[in-house]
């Protein structure tokens, strides 16, 4: 074994490499391609960071606007909003998320960045159709195809989300992403941006696209 490719192995952890050397299919001890995809998940991972990061704020603005349309622009004090959102004894509670915002905030500015990211996706579920969704998902998200009910939408919004979500916390978590549907990731961070604003996807995509794209097309092949 190389010196470099034993310290590198030692410094990572003969664990968290084990995964690598399993899809790599790493044949002996001076096989680097297990090193080369966990380099290439961490250069993709990177690149995945700024799309990801400008879709979160734009999804959460767009909920936001549907929130105050119906809560008033005080919407994170309003009685009717908290009651509104489940508040479950176990897992997560979208009422005390909230609550924990909005403790020492005093402007709606400053609770938006301070609920989880999963608060924003459990705004897309069917309790909340009636009051936010039916008279506002369109308005808010003009890029949605009006041929499809509020009901159907909403729901892909809740699903594209989720897979988002899974993406966002592996990333922040120095997690393999290898074995995702990278390419399919990628649209549904910029079909959310677009149901928002079109010139903002074209921002993104002008300077962001052929660079994920690109780094997709170098993922290192197993050794044979």
């Amino acid at each position: 074994m190389s010196e470099q490719i034993l310290a590198i192995k030692a410094s990572l952890s003969a664990a968290r490499l084990s995964t690598y050397e399993a899809a790599a299919n790493t044949r002996g001890d001076d096989d680097s391609s297990a090193l080369d995809l966990y380099l290439w998940n961490a250069q993709v991972s990177g690149g995945f960071l700024a799309p990801l990061h400008i879709c979160e704020v734009v999804v959460r603005n767009a909920v936001a606007d549907a929130i105050e349309a119906k809560y008033g622009s005080r919407w994170p004090w309003s009685p009717g909003f908290e009651q509104s959102l489940p508040s479950p004894s176990v897992a997560y509670s979208p009422r005390q998320d909230l609550f924990n915002a909005r403790r020492n905030a005093h402007t709606v500015g400053k609770v938006i960045p301070e609920l989880k990211f999963v608060f924003w996706q459990r705004m897309f579920t069917s309790r909340h159709d009636a009051r936010v969704w039916d008279p506002h998902l369109l308005r808010v998200l003009p890029g949605l195809d009006p041929s499809k009910s509020v009901s159907d939408l909403r729901k892909a919004i809740y699903d594209d989300l989720e897979e988002i979500r899974t993406l966002r916390n592996r990333i922040a978590h120095h997690e393999p992403i290898f074995t995702r549907s990278l390419k399919d990731d990628f649209q549904r961070i910029m079909n959310l941006i677009d149901y928002r604003s079109r010139l903002t996807a074209n921002w993104v995509r002008a300077n962001h696209q052929v660079h994920v794209l690109d780094m997709l097309q170098r993922k290192p092949a197993p050794t044979p």
